[in-house]
């Protein structure tokens, strides 16, 4: 069975529309009630994040799950009010705060405290990360600088290598991937309170470089097969490349996707968004190099009457980026 993309492009087109669209309302929605489109870190608004979990191997340690209430009332005798407590876990015996920048005596005192209020912690999975809010805001101007870089990079590059329609379409695939995947994790954050990170700046760079890649994959057979047949529709040319480069796509996604999976599950707290970002990216990624980069490419050069071959002045497609 072959895929026709281009018979039903509108179909994946209003589909990319609905959901972008959601994220966008997420997004705004965030910058509403936070004053930015996603939840912040440590790492780019500074501060102090602390990650505590109970010991359970304690008798009667764990017999009821953490009460935020008591945490907040600890923090307020200690003059931190007005801070993010989140209790996680699957029996709600693990808890994450973000605080202002405190020192080590303050951060002593305040686990002291928890610990009388609501049990004793298991060291081996206290975790505390400190971020002063000059550094913070350094690794946000940095990871911004970073993907505007590689988006233009991506342009340049493929202007070169291609014609600029091709470089166009490619940099909204990528456009479409990235803002799917701030989408979600920004509406996460407003309902699980799931925050971002310089991890996360490095998930969107990584599914940039991975979705870029496959979409060059079907441009390059796009350009092979317009050289041997100028004369053939554009649609039915990318229809064919994408069918001749699918099965390649998927089994480099789902290969990926599995230990990515692997990671999420077992990775622990650290690593779990982080995993989560690329999977929404790649399986995204993947998505959109099949139905939205090719099939705009066909529907602009049938736009504009043009399906002849590129100049042969071009460097010899191959299979491979």
């Amino acid at each position: 069975m072959k895929l026709a993309v281009n018979q039903q492009r509108s179909l994946w087109w209003i589909l990319s529309a609905a959901i972008l669209f959601s994220g966008l309302v997420a997004m705004l929605i965030s910058w509403q009630q936070i004053g930015a489109p996603l939840r912040p870190g440590v790492d780019f608004i500074g501060g102090t994040r602390l990650q505590f979990a109970r010991d359970c191997s304690i008798p009667n340690n764990c017999t009821q799950p953490i009460d935020p209430a008591l945490v907040r009332q600890v923090l307020d005798e200690q003059g931190l009010s007005n801070n993010s407590i989140q209790v996680a876990g699957q029996d709600k015996q693990a808890l994450s705060l973000r605080t202002k920048y405190i020192d080590v005596e303050q951060r002593t005192k305040l686990q002291a405290a928890l610990q009388e209020k609501i049990g004793t912690f298991d060291v081996t999975k206290t975790q505390i990360d400190t971020v002063g809010p000059t550094i913070g805001q350094q690794l946000l101007t940095g990871g911004l600088l970073a993907l505007l870089i590689s988006f233009a990079g991506i342009t340049v590059y493929l202007s070169m290598r291609f014609k600029f329609d091709y470089a166009f379409f490619a940099i909204v695939a990528l456009f479409h991937d990235v803002w799917l995947t701030v989408g979600i994790f920004s509406f996460l954050g407003l309902v699980l309170g799931v925050e971002v990170d310089s991890l996360f700046i490095v998930a969107l760079l990584t599914i940039i470089g991975f979705s870029v890649n496959d979409t060059v994959v079907i441009y390059d057979r796009v350009r092979e097969t317009l050289k041997l047949n100028p004369d053939r529709a554009i649609g039915e040319i990318v229809d064919d490349a994408v069918n001749q480069t699918l099965t390649r796509s998927i089994n480099t996604t789902l290969t990926v996707l599995l230990t990515l999976f692997s990671i999420f599950l077992f990775g622990g707290e650290t690593l779990k968004y982080f995993a989560l970002a690329l999977i929404i990216g790649f399986t995204t990624g993947a998505y959109s190099s099949i139905f939205i980069a090719s099939t705009l490419l066909a529907w602009w050069r049938e736009r504009n009457g043009e399906s002849i071959a590129i100049s042969t002045s071009e460097p010899k497609p191959s299979d491979e980026v």
